[in-house]
């Protein structure tokens, strides 16, 4: 099993985010990265869309834009989240590739992987996690909010939502990456959720704080979840930090998508772009 590279990043805003997951990945697919978990938050907080996600009257911009709340395109598919500041949310990111780890290669045995070193951080933690079966997925019933559903491998306490997670594959290598909520704000979530209105948004899902009767801080939680994937899978996780090389793409990929209209608004790079 290849060592790992641990990046515990500060809250950036969400094309950065975005932009550095997906140069980490492009570094993999080259062979100019090592396989990295990434630790980070949001600053401001961000709406993310998935990948293929309509932008529609299902998110109220206008009440975004008055809570000061941004927004971005995942490069990852799966539905939107509200990412609030690391007193509220963490996200983590893993970026591999084939022969990294067993079923590195294999869509479900990825998410299968990562699913088992999430449970075990967050049970050390003291939350009672537990990791469900493979779910059909079906684009049709596909709701706007990530936390409405539950997909293969996520994590769950007492049949609620903990953790939601997505994943792009490219070439030899992959990213996943997801949202921890360490606790919720449900009038900000039907502010820019509009249909969740009348309903509680916070059904069907849960947070860490909910799990443990008080709210842990995000460096807790990275902690024990660094943790967890090293005592889950023998892993050897080493803290480290960007290259110049991977910050020189991040920053590439802002300009020529992520912080873009066309990709934000409709998934489309601008003409300019080459990325």
């Amino acid at each position: 099993m290849t060592a790992f590279r641990l990046l515990v990043t500060e809250a950036l805003d969400g094309a950065l985010n975005m932009a550095l997951d997906e140069a980490l990945l492009l570094g993999r697919q080259r062979g100019t990265s090592p396989p990295t978990l990434r630790l980070y938050a949001w600053d401001p907080p961000t709406i993310s869309l998935g990948h293929g996600q309509r932008l529609d009257a299902r998110i109220d911009e206008a009440a975004a834009a008055r809570l000061g709340v941004g927004m971005v395109r995942r490069p990852t598919g799966g539905s939107a989240i509200l990412h609030e500041g690391p007193e509220s949310e963490l996200t983590y990111s893993v970026v591999a590739g084939d022969g990294d780890f067993p079923g590195a290669e294999d869509l479900l045995g990825t998410y299968r992987w990562i699913g088992a070193a999430l449970c075990d951080g967050l049970r050390a933690l003291g939350a009672a996690a537990e990791m469900v079966a493979v779910q059909p997925s079906d684009p049709a019933t596909m709701p706007t909010f990530c936390f409405a559903r539950t997909g293969s491998y996520e994590i769950e306490v007492a049949g609620r939502k903990l953790v939601g997670s997505a994943q792009r594959r490219q070439g030899s290598a992959f990213l996943q990456h997801g949202a921890v909520m360490l606790t919720a704000h449900p009038d900000r979530l039907a502010s820019v959720f509009p249909g969740m209105k009348g309903d509680d948004p916070l059904q069907g899902m849960t947070t860490v704080a909910a799990a443990l009767g008080r709210r842990p801080s995000f460096d807790e939680v990275a902690e024990h979840l660094a943790d967890g994937f090293r005592r889950a899978h023998a892993l050897a996780l080493a803290a480290g930090g960007l290259t110049a090389d991977e910050f020189a793409q991040a920053e590439r990929l802002v300009a020529d998508k992520y912080a873009t209209d066309a990709w934000t608004r409709a998934g489309r790079l601008p003409a300019r772009s080459v990325a």
